[in-house]
């Protein structure tokens, strides 16, 4: 394939149109296979347990580890796809999380379930969702918010059909099976990566000598790193390896964008916090139900009823966010739908009944159809579209630490005492708490950044978001993703 540098004015672009939709539809079924998987370990819960006379705490760490892996391996994925783009990306990692869990099914302890199913198939996960999400970016411009929530879907098709499936497979041939079909399953990612082809946008100022795989860009970000250094003033040889370490950071997890930019600050450490409590229904709501007398049936019933919903919720709230009247302002948005989800726990506080878990379902659904057709497009308001990856790595290595601990920490509290209501305090307390800073520091950001253009109204580069610090870059046009070239191997 040859490297289209040359684009002239006016050439073709391959945003919204065409193959972008084929793109769409490998990104619905690929946050499915992998975002959605999780969903279904909790139908395992009570047979791993009696298989490895394990604890709650014990057991929480498998799912616990495959679900900060996944979300944590962004680093990881931010260097695979700026080096080979995002097609080998997603197929390797497709390759990663079937291995694990054929791997899975043969394992004979807890702890090499940690290492399968959590380390190998949490990696292989985190390769091809990012990946995915990566590429829409630049596939998708005008109807960007709109390819967010469809892709969203994916999720919630997944949330749906992997315990219906899980269930069905657990009953007829047991999780050791199951888990080894569930690894074939899993490479259907592979197939999803092939379909993202890499894309060539039109740009006049793509060095002619580019290397594949390199960050455009990057000959600018080197010299800023560097302060001014060049070949007339050379830096001394440890200093020059302090530096190139430093630009290695800055480069994959975007620690000047989190310094500098307020707005990426706020919801970073935001997101991060409500981690610790945003998992814990999804991991513990089955051994919840059974443990106060419900069939494993219905248990398993109640998760795919909270994807099912989320299926018809997640598009309405994309079209909701993509409106110009919520241009800039989609974070309270999500504020509210995370404070809707913290309140929702509450539910299953005062009652364990089938047709109450039901409701306490029905809420929850539409609290996380918020939360997960917003978190991503959030994201890419606050950060140009040349660093999202970079930014979309620091994001998520820091909500791992608090999706990694957050389980196992309750399950841990529930061995000791026995209640199981832990789980829902705790989850509550972090969703709300989380929810309300984000809402109060973005309106806090958003008056000073006013004041600030106000009394400055004479600079000619005003802040691209309403809750954005001015940035240090330079800006790309509006919305338009950066000239970028995806090269990989085919």
């Amino acid at each position: 394939m040859s490297q289209g540098g040359a684009a002239g004015r006016g050439s073709a672009k391959p945003q919204d149109r065409g193959w972008a939709w084929m793109v769409l539809l490998a990104a619905v079924v690929l946050q499915g296979l992998t975002l959605g998987f999780p969903c279904c370990i909790g139908i395992f819960f009570t047979d791993l347990q009696h298989e490895f006379q394990a604890s709650n705490s014990q057991t929480s760490w498998f799912p616990s580890i495959m679900v900060a892996v996944l979300h944590g391996g962004g680093p990881l994925c931010s260097i695979l796809v700026k080096r080979f783009g995002c097609r080998f990306a997603v197929m390797l990692g497709g390759l990663l999380s079937g291995l694990g869990m054929v791997s899975s099914s043969f394992c004979r302890s807890i702890s090499q379930l940690y290492l399968t199913a959590g380390l190998i198939t949490g990696l292989g996960s985190c390769f091809s969702f990012q990946a995915g999400v990566t590429v829409l970016g630049y596939y998708f411009v005008r109807w960007r918010t709109l390819a967010n929530a469809i892709a969203s879907t994916g999720v919630s098709l997944g949330f749906t059909l992997w315990p219906l499936l899980s269930q069905y497979l657990l009953d007829e041939m047991g999780w050791r099976n199951t888990f080894l079909i569930f690894g074939g399953i899993l490479l259907n990612c592979c197939v999803c990566g092939a379909i993202m082809r890499p894309i060539q946008l039109a740009s006049g100022s793509l060095p002619g000598s580019a290397k594949p795989g390199e960050e455009t860009g990057s000959r600018a970000e080197e010299a800023q790193l560097t302060n001014g250094a060049s070949p007339h003033h050379p830096m001394p040889q440890q200093h020059t390896r302090r530096t190139k370490c430093f630009q290695v950071l800055q480069k994959y997890l975007a620690f000047d964008i989190f310094c500098q930019n307020k707005g990426y600050q706020i919801y970073t450490i935001g997101v991060t916090w409500m981690m610790m409590g945003f998992a814990l229904p999804h991991v513990y709501l089955v051994p919840y139900a059974i443990h106060n007398g419900v069939e494993e049936r219905k248990a398993a019933l109640l998760i795919s009823i909270i994807g099912f919903i989320n299926i018809f919720i997640r598009p309405f709230t994309g079209l909701l966010s993509g409106h110009r009247v919520f241009t800039g302002r989609r974070i309270y948005l999500f504020s509210l739908a995370a404070l809707l989800c913290g309140l929702s726990n509450f539910i299953c506080v005062i009652s364990a009944e089938f047709n109450v878990l039901i409701l306490y379902c029905v809420i929850l659904s539409i609290a996380m159809s918020g939360v997960g057709a917003l978190t991503f497009q959030v994201l890419m308001d606050v950060v140009e579209m040349d660093r999202f990856s970079s930014a979309l790595g620091l994001f998520t290595i820091l909500e791992s630490i608090t999706l990694l601990i957050g389980p196992p920490l309750t399950g841990f509290l529930v061995d000791i005492t026995s209640d199981f209501h832990y789980v829902f305090y705790n989850s509550s307390f972090f969703l709300i708490s989380a929810a309300l800073f984000m809402g109060i520091s973005f309106c806090a950001l958003e008056k000073k950044t006013k004041l600030r253009e106000a009394s400055k109204a004479h600079l000619d580069n005003p802040p691209r978001y309403q809750y954005s610090e001015t940035s240090r870059e330079p800006k790309a046009e509006s919305q338009s993703p950066p000239a970028v070239e995806y090269i990989t191997s085919i």
